[in-house]
């Protein structure tokens, strides 16, 4: 079997893929740009993809294409129907990465209510030196418990975070953007109550039609003041230049893991935010933990071997 890992660079370089040449000749690739893509497949019989586009056009022209291992859950960079109708399996890895996005929901969450920004930056720019006091209490923080925490797509991350919150004390309610997830020991509210009710609200839902575009100028303004906005679902979900002026109008807080184009461009308004403390951005990295990362290997040996069974 000839394999191609398209985008390795995506899954780190402290990740042994010794197992993935048990089932051929491997050739790795760090990342492949869109023009790049068709020469380097055109051969293989099995392909591994994070985030490189692979579409009719590119899958029209590999012969020997059998078998297309997305290293990620989402297989929205794959043309479904095309593999569909050249016979070609698609295949995915679920779950691999829920205890790390729910832990990196609960770090960008902690980091913004307890304004860590502002007492690391105190202590580092010698503030608290200078003093004479013990401590520092002039940026006050909350805490979760007593708290209403809503949650914005139930399935399985979000109904983990919901119980790691209520472990903390907080009340819980979750929106389902779908309109059928809705038998669960939580309330499910509309969205607008979320937005006006709670005090911490972090997304976890897909990128879809119904999801697109879902927080933007017209409903940011529901948002209490102090109020904690957490995105760890998809970027896109939430407008970004509305959000950006919403942050510069009063005191919200947002926490971003996830940008509608990534990595951020120069030119995004949210790099213009007056309150940097305000707002945190982390480049992608919730699935990410070492751990998650060797669960996703796990499951693309998995997947091909399950495929060269059934062949």
């Amino acid at each position: 079997m000839t394999i191609v890992l398209l985008d390795a660079q995506t899954l780190g370089d402290d990740l042994d893929l010794t197992s993935l040449e048990t089932f051929g000749t491997l050739t790795r690739y760090d990342t492949t740009s869109k023009d790049k893509t068709l020469e380097r497949i055109v051969n293989a019989d099995i392909v591994i993809t994070n985030k490189v586009v692979i579409d009719a056009n590119i899958l029209s022209q590999t012969k020997n294409l059998k078998l297309i291992c997305i290293a990620a859950t989402g297989m929205n960079n794959v043309d479904l129907e095309a593999a569909k109708f050249h016979q070609i399996e698609v295949k995915n890895v679920a779950g691999y990465s829920t205890k790390s996005v729910v832990q990196h929901t609960f770090s960008m969450a902690l980091y913004l209510l307890e304004k860590m920004a502002y007492y690391d930056a105190v202590v580092k720019n010698n503030h608290w030196s200078e003093s004479g006091l013990f401590t520092d209490v002039s940026h006050p923080f909350y805490e979760i418990s007593g708290k209403r925490w809503g949650i914005i797509g139930f399935g399985n991350i979000g109904q983990n975070v919901a119980q790691i919150a209520t472990a903390f004390g907080a009340e819980i309610s979750y929106h389902s953007t779908s309109g059928e997830n809705l038998h669960h020991a939580y309330p499910h509210q509309s969205l607008e109550f979320i937005l006006k009710d709670c005090d911490i609200i972090s997304i976890h839902a897909p990128l879809n039609d119904k999801t697109y575009d879902l927080i933007n100028e017209i409903n940011l303004p529901y948002l209490k003041e102090g109020a904690i906005l957490l995105n760890l679902g998809r970027g896109g979900i939430i407008n970004e230049t509305d959000l950006a002026f919403e942050l510069d109008k009063r005191e919200i807080y947002a926490g971003l893991d996830v940008l509608e184009v990534e990595p951020i461009t120069l030119n995004n308004r949210l790099n213009e935010v007056k309150h940097k403390e305000r707002l945190l951005i982390t480049p992608h990295i919730a699935w990410t933990s070492i751990e998650a990362r060797k669960k996703l290997l796990e499951g693309i040996v998995k997947n091909i071997e399950t495929f060269l069974q059934k062949s």
